[in-house]
């Protein structure tokens, strides 16, 4: 069964249109930079962008995977831009941002996967906005632990990896993923610096059940996931899979509720909650859960 109607009265926002949001927008398209912020068109970028936090995609908008949720452009990606790193780092630096945060498209036709440019533009945008706090938001790699270590070594604060959707669904959305790969990736984290925050986040609406949710949020924590996001997913076209149903805010409070039972530092979940949303809020509550901790224990 497939929901074709309008949107429900609480996904209303206002419409993106703040002096602050239109000085930023025109830097970062002077810059010729992608953010997922605008790639995917996100209800939450007004409100993101003037709170001094952004997300940028690198290598390229073109990803070498089709999942059918999302709105990226799939193909064969060009050359890549040895700028790209830099650049971002100049926008970060002339948008005064304090919390970034740096994602890619899936690039598996490069050795590394992309990691190494994940690697050049943390440490750029530390070089020129040292205050600014950097997330990733990486693809699985293929599984790659050489790849990872490589992102890992440059230190991000924060690094988070989607799990997207429950195990039966997701080989039907992410025919190239592997649900297992991405949380290996997830517990390989801890492996090689327990130190470093994980994040991941899910959609729901995509026809799984509540059971199913949970017991995804419990594989989560069972490999030491800190932070969790969930949303709703939204239809980008009709050629994408079909919205299910739509979750009402109470159900999105009830899973944050079960999330904090199972002991993950932080749960942001609702209708209009993506990836991204307050990752800085997220940031701080680990430092905070951290700082709780009697002295022993870290």
């Amino acid at each position: 069964m497939t929901v074709e109607r309008r949107l429900p009265e609480w996904f209303k926002v206002k419409a993106p249109g703040s002096t602050n949001f239109i000085e930023l927008r025109s830097q970062i398209q002077g810059a010729n930079l992608n953010t997922v912020c605008e790639e995917a068109a996100c209800p939450n970028i007004g409100d993101c962008w003037d709170r001094g936090t952004a997300t940028f995609m690198i290598l390229g908008d073109i990803c070498t995977r089709s999942c059918s949720y999302c709105n990226v452009k799939t193909g064969r990606p060009i050359t890549l831009d040895r700028t790209e790193p830099f650049r971002v780092a100049v926008t970060v630096k002339r948008m005064n941002l304090k919390y970034a945060v740096i994602t890619s498209v899936d690039r598996d036709d490069l050795e590394d996967y992309g990691s190494s440019f994940f690697a050049e533009t943390i440490k750029q945008v530390r070089h020129l906005s040292p205050s600014c706090n950097v997330e990733v938001l990486i693809p699985d790699f293929e599984g790659s632990r050489k790849s990872l270590v490589k992102v890992l070594n440059a230190q991000p604060q924060v690094l988070n990896h989607n799990i997207e959707t429950v195990r039966r669904v997701f080989k039907k959305v992410r025919p190239r993923g592997n649900y297992d790969v991405s949380l290996d990736l997830l517990r390989n984290v801890k492996k090689i610096n327990g130190n470093m925050p994980t994040k991941s986040g899910m959609m729901v609406g995509l026809g799984e059940t509540k059971d199913e949710i949970l017991r995804t949020m419990k594989d989560l924590r069972n490999v030491g996931c800190d932070l969790l996001t969930i949303g709703q997913y939204l239809r980008p076209s009709k050629k994408h899979h079909p919205l299910i149903r739509f979750y009402h805010p109470d159900e999105f409070a009830k899973l944050k509720e079960l999330g904090l039972e199972m002991e993950f530092k932080h749960v942001a979940s609702g209708p209009l909650v993506r990836s991204s949303y307050h990752a800085d809020e997220q940031h701080d509550a680990v430092l905070d859960k951290l700082l709780q901790k009697p002295a022993s224990q870290q």
